[in-house]
Formats: C-alpha cells, structure tokens, sequence
C-alpha cells in the first residue's frame, strides 16, 4: 500500500515538475521570439514615433515608409535576391560534397595519411594567412574576382565542419557494414555514395543548414571580390548594405537638404532590411528542424 502510494505521489510530483519546465520554455521561447517581433514592428514605424517614444511594440505612427523606399529598388532586390539564391544553392552542395569526401577519408582507417591530412586540416581552425595572403590567392593565383566562383569558392570548405562530420562518421556509421562490403568489392566511391551518406543525413543537413546560412549572409566577398562594373553579381545582404549605409550617408550630410533627409527613415529601413534577410531563415528553419537537433547531438562524444 505504501509503495503505491509513494508511486502515485512520485508520479504527481513528475507531472509538476513537466508543467513547471514546459511553461518555462514557454516563456525562454517567447522571450527568443520577441526581439524579431520587435524587428517587425519598428520596420513598420514612423520616424516621429521612433523618435519620440523609442523602439516600441506599439509605436505612436505606422508607417510603410521603409519598405517603399526598399521597393524604390526592387529590380537590384529581385536580381540580388536571385543570385543569392543560385550561390547558396551551387555553394551549399560544392560545400557538402568538399567536406563529406574530406570527412570520410580521414575517418577511414585504411587511408594512409589520415593523421597528418587530419593535422593538415586542424591548423585553419588556429592559424589564418590573413586578408592580404587570402586575397592575393584567391585573385592572383585562381583568378577569383568579377565572377560567381569568387562568391563561392573562398567560403566553401570549413575545417570545423570537416572534423564534426569525422566525428559522426566514426561514431554511427558502423564499420561492420562497411567491412562487409569491402568484402563484396565495394570501392571506397561506392562505400562513400551507398552506404556512408544515407546513413548520415541528420549531420549532412545541420552541416548544410549552417553552409546554406553562411552564404544567405555572405555579402564580404561581394565587398573584396567584386567592383562596381559587375554590380549584376551584387549578393542580397550587400544591396542591403549599400542601401543602409547611402540612407546613413545622406541622413549625416550637412550638404543634404533637409527635405530630402526627411525623406529617408534611417532607423525603421535598418530594421526592415534585417526583416529581410531574416524572414527566408526563420520560414524554411522548421523544414530542418528534427535534422538540425540530431545532426548536433550524435556526432558527440568521440574525438578520435
């Protein structure tokens, strides 16, 4: 009797203890969601009310001002926005196919080399050439510039990534299956393509979902690669960029006129501008969510 008693207690205090901890997440997560709120409401406030009553939930004045003056520009939006989309579509799987062919060599045991490719690999992730080396590189040795493999080649491979997916590779691929198709004469192509990527699929996915946001963002390269003569290979967050800061240029300039300084809202068009380079994210993120958790927590634990 006692002990059902003690069971029943043990368990009510177990629904509490769930109550407790999913209205805390509750409220972590609103507390997550609410400065992208914020972003969206001050995109669409007036320039009065921000200056009057700050950023707020509830501005004084609504105002599409910032998104007419986006739209003024539509055509570079709408070119930048498909030449962003075809990079980080072409970038996101080069970037894949460089890192999960990297991955599975040095997590082979019959690869020769393996430790000092691993070293060989290690050493970017402490030590970088630098702005110039890279530069000089990317433009005089590859002739990288002007073109779209400047916007994806020099962020294609990451030695972080190359080790992460090692790791999966060593811990849940299993290597009896592995064994048994050597035996069958598998190659190490087809042991790579038929059996090592399906059963890789959540780390494949979070690697590709951290490349795919990396190159989304990417607007540097645009800024060292590219000169203003091939403003046809403009990336989304540089036309962004250019545009926040010619907005900041005029708004600073004493030489402006006034009216045309009223004519630019500089605080609301800053947010608008991050509502559109974060909307895509946050739509296509619950697509790959189950992926993203699992891709993070089953490579850990075995570092060699």
């Amino acid at each position: 009797m006692n002990n059902s008693v003690s069971r029943g207690y043990i368990k009510g205090l177990g629904k509490k203890a769930n109550a407790v901890l999913s209205i805390f997440m509750l409220l972590l997560s609103g507390g997550m969601i609410l400065p992208v709120v914020l972003i969206l409401v001050i995109s669409v406030s007036s320039e009065s009310s921000i200056a009057k009553r700050g950023y707020s939930f509830w501005p004084s004045e609504w105002s599409a001002d910032a998104y007419i003056y986006i739209f003024k520009n539509a055509g570079n939006i709408l070119r930048a926005f498909g030449v962003t989309f075809a990079v980080t579509i072409v970038g996101t799987i080069l970037s894949l196919l460089l890192i999960s062919t990297m991955a599975y060599a040095i997590s082979n045991k019959y690869c020769r080399h393996r430790k000092i490719l691993t070293v060989g690999i290690m050493i970017p992730m402490f030590f970088s050439g630098g702005l110039a080396a890279s530069y000089a590189v990317n433009t005089q040795l590859f002739g990288l510039k002007n073109s779209y493999l400047a916007l994806i080649l020099p962020i294609a491979c990451s030695s972080w990534y190359i080790i992460v997916m090692r790791t999966y590779f060593q811990r849940n691929i299993p290597e009896e299956i592995l064994e048994a198709a050597r035996l069958d004469g598998a190659s190490a192509f087809r042991l790579y393509y038929q059996f090592v990527l399906p059963m890789s699929k959540p780390i494949i996915l979070t690697v590709g979902i951290f490349e795919a946001f990396s190159y989304w963002n990417s607007w540097y390269e645009n800024l060292i690669y590219t000169d203003s003569a091939h403003s046809g290979l403009y990336m989304l967050q540089y036309i962004l960029y250019n545009m926040e800061k010619s907005a900041s240029y005029l708004t600073s300039n004493e030489n402006i006129s006034g009216a045309v300084m009223g004519t630019i809202p500089t605080e609301s068009l800053r947010m608008a501008l991050a509502s559109i380079i974060i909307i895509p994210i946050i739509m296509v993120y619950p697509f790959f969510r189950k992926y993203f958790v699992r891709g993070l927590t089953a490579g850990e634990g075995k570092a060699s």
